[in-house]
């Protein structure tokens, strides 16, 4: 991705993050910058498999995000106090934190329209560092970091995976999965949001 639009999303993205005045979004933007956020690719190959892509990825998110709380609210006001604007914002813009750090450049192997095996540069996924789940990780370093969450913001961040992320089909995690939807909105809004930007808006 051009330099130029990196810099542009991360622009953007700070200036998202901020709007929501919540305490330790300064810190949280340092962390971020620590663990290299704002380079990482969105995925290996799946959807923006490339430099600025988690980005990229966060804005489409929290962009769609927006979109479908207003348009919830107009069939349902009376959920406007548990979908306050700035949980929206700051869920959608970090439910992925989790990502970075773990993709590393690898030189690999792909067919080219001629059907020729050829090297290119992508990347690899390496889970070592801190291997404790996808939301979980995400809901961790953001705590870790000083950033004040609700619990709903917590737990739509944990559950954003929906089924996806359930260890060996656990009957308990999927109470608690269940258990998360009723409890908060936010979680509907987050995991639709993020299948649509990766199913729909990033596709090529």
């Amino acid at each position: 991705m051009n330099k130029e639009v990196i810099v542009a999303n991360k622009n953007k993205f700070i200036e998202l993050l901020q709007s929501t005045g919540r305490k330790g979004v300064d810190e949280m933007i340092a962390v971020l910058e620590e663990l290299g956020f704002f380079a990482a690719p969105a995925s290996t190959r799946f959807h923006l498999s490339y430099e600025g892509g988690l980005l990229e990825h966060s804005l489409g998110v929290c962009r769609i995000a927006l979109m479908v709380r207003k348009q919830v609210l107009l069939v349902r006001p009376e959920l406007e106090p548990q979908l306050p604007i700035e949980s929206v914002i700051l869920t959608t813009l970090l439910h992925d934190v989790c990502k970075a750090e773990v993709y590393k450049r690898a030189i690999k192997r792909r067919k080219n329209e001629r059907g020729i095996w050829e090297d290119y540069e992508g990347y690899d996924v390496d889970y070592s560092d801190f291997p404790v789940g996808h939301g979980e990780k995400s809901v961790i370093v953001l705590l870790q970091s000083g950033l004040e969450l609700t619990k709903e913001e917590i737990l739509a961040i944990r559950w954003h995976m929906s089924a996806w992320d359930l260890p060996f089909q656990s009957y308990e995690l999927m109470g608690s999965l269940n258990a998360a939807r009723e409890k908060t909105p936010l979680l509907g809004i987050l995991q639709a949001a993020d299948g649509l930007s990766a199913n729909v808006l990033e596709t090529k």
